[in-house]
């Protein structure tokens, strides 16, 4: 598993589905190629200190790793969004979060956006 870091492969993930959580958001996107899976994570500025946001940004990296990887599909980017709650949350609710969000994901449709939806 690899991480993001590009700030285009970020902005490209943001274009795909979410699920929303009370600790973060999860973003996910299929990519054409075969590359393995890339994880980024990002927290804003509203949600506290550098201290605070590091401490949500080490926390949901640690909610990776202790994922299974049967969870998220090859092939794919992920992005979690942290929130404010993540500092708060308990850890094994947040897996059990996590595990949910990656699964509405798979059954959410791959397009998002102006072109599915109909402007009246």
């Amino acid at each position: 598993m690899d991480r993001l870091r590009q700030r285009a492969d970020f902005l490209a993930v943001a274009n795909g589905t979410r699920a929303n959580s009370a600790a973060f958001v999860v973003q996910g996107r299929a990519r054409d190629d075969d590359g393995p899976i890339r994880v980024g994570f990002t927290v804003t500025k509203k949600n506290g200190t550098a201290t605070e946001r590091n401490r949500i940004r080490r926390r949901l990296r640690e909610l990776v790793k202790r994922l299974d990887v049967i969870s998220m599909r090859p092939h794919h980017d992920y992005v979690l969004v942290g929130r404010r709650a993540a500092l708060t949350r308990d850890f094994a609710t947040m897996l059990d979060d996590l595990r949910s969000a990656l699964h509405r994901l798979d059954r959410q449709p791959a397009t998002r956006g102006g072109a599915s939806r109909k402007m009246t």
